[in-house]
């Protein structure tokens, strides 16, 4: 989940994913969260800069024990598909094309409405930042994304992101392996689901997105399409960089420099950890502008390949 609001740090939570906080534009910013998100608190161990330009944390808590769960019963996963042919060959990474989904939530008068191009873009942004196409140091994960369907709603209450396990119920499209974003007017850049939730709850799988994000769009620092990004690399499997805070665990990813809090902008040199490494501000998983960002990192991507393997293959 990523923050957006320049004001004080709401508290954002996220029900089985991660998420953003962002103040709606054109209305009073509120810290208040619609009624079905308001279990899980989101976590992060050390206080550091405000999230994505001042908005509260974006995932739920997820203590080292679960990180630890979750990494047994992936492995446990991989293996069984490694002995039914399933896996990857050894010293290959997975990849797939991923068929998206985009879900328009517009208000009943139609705010909220993006066009088939900033569609388009959004698409494109997706296919870039996956391929690594945007630093040398970046990762080509293997994975790229097809639209397969744009859908427009005209409803007060889904424009706002109210009843979201509803609406998502109601109008997710494809299985397991397909990425459906709902384009929203909340106080949220973007809030995604994990890919080990998605047995216990498919039809809410997937990532809603602030639609003034979307390349093209009216929120400043975050209108280059990239939470759609971050979110994305949560619906994959991954972990913000700072999961964890200052410690060896962090996110389970072992090129991403631990850190102690989230970044904001784009502080060049920032360092808010003991351990080695500068804070990794221009990965798509960390806090920063848009404009920082420009990479996922080999472990990341070997990361991605286990997680849609286990859980979305």
């Amino acid at each position: 989940m990523r923050s957006f609001v320049t004001r004080p740090r709401a508290l954002a939570v996220l029900l089985a994913g991660g998420a953003l906080a962002f103040s709606p534009l054109g209305g009073t910013a509120t810290a208040q969260l619609p009624v079905d998100q308001t279990a899980n608190p989101c976590l992060t161990p050390a206080e550091g800069p405000a999230a994505r330009g001042g908005f509260g944390k974006d995932h739920r808590e997820m203590s080292a024990a679960e990180q630890k769960s979750i990494e047994a019963r992936t492995a446990e996963l991989l293996k069984a598909k490694q002995a039914r042919g399933l896996a990857p060959k050894a010293g290959k990474l997975a990849a797939a094309n991923v068929p998206v989904y985009i879900h328009v939530m517009r208000s009943s008068s139609g705010a909220g409405d993006v066009t088939a191009t900033q569609i388009s873009q959004q698409i494109a942004e997706l296919n870039q930042n996956f391929a690594g196409g945007e630093s040398s140091q970046a990762a080509n994960t293997g994975f790229t994304f097809t639209l397969a369907g744009t859908y427009r709603y005209n409803n007060d209450t889904w424009h706002r992101d109210g009843q979201s396990t509803t609406y998502r119920a109601q109008t997710r499209k494809g299985g397991k392996n397909a990425l459906n974003v709902w384009l929203v007017n909340f106080s949220y850049l973007g809030i995604a689901t994990f890919p080990w939730d998605y047995a216990s709850n498919p039809s809410i799988d997937g990532i809603r997105v602030q639609y003034t994000s979307l390349p093209g769009g009216s929120a400043t620092n975050f209108n280059l399409g990239k939470t759609a990004t971050h979110e994305a690399g949560h619906w994959f499997g991954l972990y913000h960089t700072f999961q964890g805070g200052c410690t060896s665990t962090n996110d389970g990813v072992a090129d991403t420099p631990a850190q102690g809090s989230s970044s904001s902008g784009c502080p060049t040199g920032r360092d808010s950890c003991s351990l080695s490494g500068l804070d990794p501000i221009h990965n798509y998983m960390d806090y920063s502008y848009d404009s920082c960002y420009n990479q996922y990192t080999p472990g990341q991507s070997t990361r991605i390949s286990n997680m849609w393997t286990a859980y979305r293959a």
